[in-house]
């Protein structure tokens, strides 16, 4: 018979994607046959992975559980993840289950219209893998105490009743007041999933764990449920779930720094805060090379300090022009004269014409003029690409010098064609100038040939040194070397404590 061990959390972001990728590592190390499951997670950072419940080859799950899947040893599928929910602005989801799209809905229409089928899927995904392996490792969504959901909680509640799951209950002490929401949590449990928990992790901890012995004792008699670890706060370079970890849409942040390079050696890379960003986590490999800063900045900030500019991906490519437009962002970054590059939504936003924009957009307009810094236009309909990809890479304009192989995915609604030849630098998909690059391939700066191009290219442009040492190719995650099997994700997973 298959174990299942839910792990669920006080809250978002208490650090339970972490947990199971780290457990997931440890048990298969030990020789245990262990596979992840989320029944329903709700993000715009996505990855292609293996179809099982539908019959096309690719669909899309939550980046958590292919970082997940791969941390356990096998091949990442849609039964890992079977309902996917990808906000794209005016509280509306796109809804896609076994990997596919099957609407763009409401929250309240969701449960209305999709909920049923969207269990059906789950307890269908769950009862394959139970089938096949020895122990499911099963992640919870927000919190396993929401009041108004607990009779529809699909990756808590229902999980915990259709897999017949121990739960581990996450809190995060660096918010402050974990004892109360570790109690709390407990006490708003439908009482079956209450009598379910076997143990409780207090996560995210800093400094001496001896001070925690006197709250840990009272809270373990207060609620007869042990305390079965406490989890050093450090980042073992996971990609994120979620946007919680963006700043707000107003907002600017700094990524990078602590590599003890001096700020006026460093360069900035600018990334736009689009409203409806997605897959954020293509530009987690830049923002860990020595000297580099990314800034996540909303689209009305300057780009007059940057010595680049990045525009990633968008759940809505319509919308976010429309946006970036008003914010005046398309004078701005047409007299930037560095380095640019476009990924996915980015790079159709580069184009110069989007046709078919109101199938994507919540407006009626049917065709916008793109920043036109490259001579693409992209038709939108109802077909969207999901693929994992392998791309041979001869390099051109920001990424000049660049070789090998780049191994991604891709994930969009949209066909791009190129109005006029120009250099393909990482084969179909892709088009360079002098100075600006668009693809679709997600993953690009994992690629280490890639990344190296493109930061040096910046530097250049700054007219700055780069600076010297090995930490060049500093990501765990180089996805090249990732899915050619030639490294794995321990060197990451063993950093979470697990």
């Amino acid at each position: 018979m298959t174990t299942t061990l839910l792990i669920a959390g006080t809250a978002s972001h208490v650090g339970k994607s972490t947990v199971v990728a780290g457990l997931c590592r440890r048990l298969a190390e030990s020789g245990i046959d262990v596979v992840p499951f989320k029944a329903q997670t709700m993000s715009n950072n996505a990855h292609a992975a293996v179809s099982v419940g539908s019959d096309t080859s690719y669909g899309e799950i939550g980046v958590a559980q292919y970082v997940q899947a791969r941390a356990a040893g096998v091949v990442p599928t849609t039964d890992h993840n079977p309902v996917l929910l990808k906000p794209r602005g005016d509280a509306e989801s796109q809804v896609l289950i076994d990997g596919r799209p099957v609407g763009h809905v409401p929250a309240g229409e969701y449960y209305e219209r999709h909920w049923g089928r969207a269990r059906e899927a789950a307890v269908a995904a769950y009862e394959r893998l139970a089938a096949d392996n020895e122990l499911i490792v099963a992640e919870g969504a927000g919190s396993i105490a929401e009041l108004n959901l607990r009779h529809r909680d699909l990756a808590n509640v229902e999980t915990a009743r259709f897999a017949d799951a121990e739960i581990l209950l996450v809190g995060d002490i660096e918010r402050g007041g974990v004892f109360a929401s570790l109690y709390g949590t407990l006490e708003l449990m439908p009482e079956d999933i209450r009598d379910r928990v076997a143990g409780l992790v207090i996560n995210k901890f800093r400094g001496d764990r001896s001070l925690l012995t006197d709250g840990l004792d009272e809270l373990e008699a207060r609620t007869g449920v042990p305390v079965l670890g406490v989890l050093p706060h450090e980042d073992p370079g996971l990609p994120e779930e979620d946007s919680l970890s963006l700043p707000d849409r107003t907002a600017s942040t700094v990524r990078g720094g602590n590599d003890g390079v001096a700020e006026s050696r460093a360069v900035t890379i600018a990334a736009v805060r689009l409203p409806r960003l997605s897959n954020a986590t293509d530009l987690d490999p830049l923002s860990r090379v020595p000297g580099v800063r990314v800034a996540i900045r909303p689209p009305d900030a300057t780009l007059s300090d940057a010595d680049a500019v990045v525009l990633p991906g968008t759940k809505n490519t319509a919308d976010d022009l429309l946006a970036l437009r008003e914010a005046g962002f398309g004078e701005r970054l047409r007299a930037f004269d560095g380095p640019i590059v476009g990924i996915c939504g980015g790079y159709q936003l580069l184009g110069r014409k989007l046709l078919g924009a109101s199938r994507e957009s919540t407006g009626e307009r049917d065709s916008l003029d793109g920043f036109g810094l490259v001579p693409v236009v992209t038709r939108f309909d109802d077909e969207k690409t999901i693929r994992q990809v392998s791309r041979t890479v001869a390099g051109a304009g920001p990424i000049d010098g660049a070789n090998g192989t780049a191994r991604g995915y891709e994930i969009h609604a949209g066909e791009t064609r190129v109005e006029r030849s120009l250099p393909a630098p990482i084969g179909p998909n892709s088009v360079a100038t002098d100075r600006v690059l668009g693809t679709y391939l997600h993953g690009l700066f994992h690629t280490a040939s890639v990344r190296e191009a493109f930061v040096d290219a910046v530097f250049e442009h700054a007219g700055r040194e780069r600076p010297d040492g090995d930490g060049r190719s500093v990501s765990p995650f180089d996805r090249a070397a990732e899915l050619a099997g030639e490294i794995d994700l321990t060197q990451a997973i063993d950093r979470t404590g697990c």
